[in-house]
């Protein structure tokens, strides 16, 4: 099973980080969080990286629906955004929704996990269109 939606941009690592919030947004995800993979690392253990952000971008709407069905759903909310440099490129990564129905079992959350697909990829697809040179 893919586990994520992936698209590779050919834009720097900080405009796409702030276009990918706003492509969410478009799509009814809020920003709960940011997390700078590259800063913690380097800041914890002395590690170096690549830059590497985890945002939590979750819709409030679709959350509260796929918890009405399962409170631990929580776990595998579609919520993560990752955006990294890769090979020179900027790897935007995104959940798969389908995890939070496979992984349990729960048919009852397709209907959650399609719509959260449908908006996923029209945020992908925002970022992919509005620059030439990408790949998906």
């Amino acid at each position: 099973m893919e586990y994520a939606r992936t698209i590779t941009l050919d834009l720097p690592y900080e405009d796409t980080v702030r276009q990918v919030k706003d492509a969410f947004q478009e799509q009814g995800f809020g920003s709960l969080t940011e997390i700078d993979v590259k800063a913690t690392l380097k800041n914890k253990l002395g590690e170096d990286m690549e830059p590497y952000v985890i945002l939590g971008m979750c819709n409030p709407g679709l959350a509260h629906r796929a918890l009405g069905v399962e409170r631990e759903i929580g776990l595998l909310l579609p919520c993560n955004v990752v955006v990294r440099r890769a090979d020179g490129e900027t790897v935007v990564q995104a959940l798969e929704p389908r995890v939070m129905v496979e992984v349990p079992g729960l048919d009852e959350l397709t209907p959650v996990a399609e719509e959260a697909g449908r908006r996923i990829q029209a945020a992908l697809d925002t970022l992919t269109g509005s620059v030439p040179g990408h790949r998906s």
